[in-house]
């Protein structure tokens, strides 16, 4: 299997995601519902938004081991955010930033809504992976280092 991350000339360059991700030949897809803020027993864990990040990026680890993947799997990544706002976006690069890869990261979409399943929920969390010839084993293979761009000035 191979991974390639893409950034297009034509793209503005990101700090916080890749614009494109492609897999060649997965043995193993793995499709990871939303998660939001719930503890095991189901219950809302109140807090800022720090507090449910913590709790959601805690959960999707718990997913992806349970299907024999890890977050260098990942290839893209789908977040709600009620009340979507500069500093609540911060917070949620800042634990994100705690799992993913710095140089190679999955493919990435934040989207404000108004409200989520529960009133007090702000914020769910959904990702894709992808697994190789040794599927379960969570080690997709991610390249060293982006292709250097020039900076636009």
């Amino acid at each position: 299997m191979k991974i390639r991350y893409h950034h297009p000339e034509a793209l503005y360059e990101s700090r916080f995601f890749t614009h494109v991700v492609s897999v060649e030949e997965p043995k193993k897809l793995v499709y990871v519902s939303g998660q939001v803020s719930y503890d095991r027993d189901g219950i809302v864990v109140h807090g800022d938004m720090r507090e449910q990040c913590e709790q959601v990026f805690r959960s999707l680890t718990h997913a992806l081991e349970s299907a024999g993947a890890g977050w260098n799997d990942v290839v893209k990544i789908n977040g709600y955010m009620v009340g979507l706002n500069p500093a609540d976006v911060n917070v949620y690069r800042e634990v994100r930033a705690r799992y993913v890869g710095k140089e190679d990261m999955p493919a990435s979409t934040l989207v404000g809504v108004t409200r989520l399943v529960h009133e007090d929920l702000r914020i769910e969390v959904e990702v894709v992976a992808v697994l190789g010839a040794a599927a379960g084993t969570g080690t997709a293979a991610r390249p060293a280092k982006k292709p250097a761009r020039k900076k636009k000035r």
